[in-house]
């Protein structure tokens, strides 16, 4: 069984500010660019760096098979263009925090989806788990859910709930894909994600114009540090200290989204919002309790 060190402790902890600062990040880089324009920076500089760092590595480029293609394509469109397009355009219209929440609930997608697609079965115990991240997502939405028709923020919250669903969905794929370095199949990925915005960020919003360095800079970032560094942490942390340990970063990301939106972006939390983040702890906890059991036991 492989002991947490400190270095990954504190990675851990980076890469829960990191990824829990998107969407802050997000927020400030749409004050001067549409959502398809940041979507698509974010992924085309991501996979720019992705490359490099592949390059610096020296990681292999697989054997390109008919099927391996189809997951890559498939998968490198649920997992980065489709959900970067929905965040971003939903984060027009809901603070920064909700997105956070919502993301919280993935690993809760995860498990009702690979109970019908894998052999990885719901156990009692995971049922009640999703079912209160059910509940905690429906508190987080609250009457909201009841206007739509009659302005964005409701479509806004539904946005960033399906960018959520799509990340689960693509998670499925992820594990039936054929075997390939993961730094690789991350560059691979955000390619298949440029490939599809570039041409949609053309045709809707056209070719940008740079508009404020605070703007700018926030795109710069994306497609940096929430991408290659974050790649790079993950990785490591991921072999030196297992896959079990990592799931430690879901408990964090939405706990720094509201930090960084109240803080930084002056957002206003209404108390839902702390007892949506409540509820899908709990039940992400209940859903992973073996996971935290081995990683306690060290």
């Amino acid at each position: 069984m492989q002991t947490p060190t400190l270095s990954n402790w504190l990675s851990i902890l980076a890469l829960g500010i990191i990824w829990g600062g998107t969407f802050m990040v997000v927020t400030i880089a749409l004050r001067g660019y549409g959502p398809l324009t940041v979507a698509c920076a974010r992924t085309t500089l991501g996979a720019i760096a992705l490359l490099i760092l592949m390059r610096a590595m020296q990681r292999p480029l697989p054997q390109f098979d008919r099927r391996l293609c189809k997951y890559l394509v498939v998968i490198g469109l649920l997992n980065t263009a489709l959900p970067f397009a929905l965040l971003s355009w939903g984060q027009q219209y809901v603070p920064s925090a909700f997105a956070g929440i919502s993301m919280a609930a993935l690993p809760l997608f995860v498990l009702p989806l690979a109970h019908i697609f894998t052999d990885e079965k719901l156990s009692a115990r995971n049922l009640i788990g999703v079912t209160l991240g059910f509940v905690g997502a429906i508190v987080l939405i609250g009457p909201s859910v009841l206007r739509i028709g009659t302005g964005w923020e409701p479509l806004g919250q539904l946005a960033c709930l399906a960018a959520s669903l799509s990340y689960a969905i693509s998670s499925i794929m992820t594990r039936r894909c054929p075997p390939i370095d993961s730094i690789t199949m991350a560059a691979l990925l955000l390619v298949v994600g440029a490939a599809a915005l570039i041409p949609a960020m053309l045709i809707v919003e056209g070719v940008p114009q740079m508009t404020d360095r605070v703007s700018t800079g926030a795109i710069i970032f994306l497609g940096i540090v929430p991408t290659a560094l974050a790649a790079l942490l993950r990785v490591f942390t991921i072999r030196t200290a297992g896959a079990v340990f990592m799931t430690l970063v879901n408990y964090q990301v939405p706990v720094w989204s509201m930090i960084f939106g109240a803080w930084v972006l002056s957002e206003i939390l209404p108390l839902r919002f702390f007892v949506a983040l409540g509820l899908i702890l709990i039940g992400l906890m209940i859903s992973q309790w073996g996971s935290l059991r081995k990683i306690l036991a060290r």
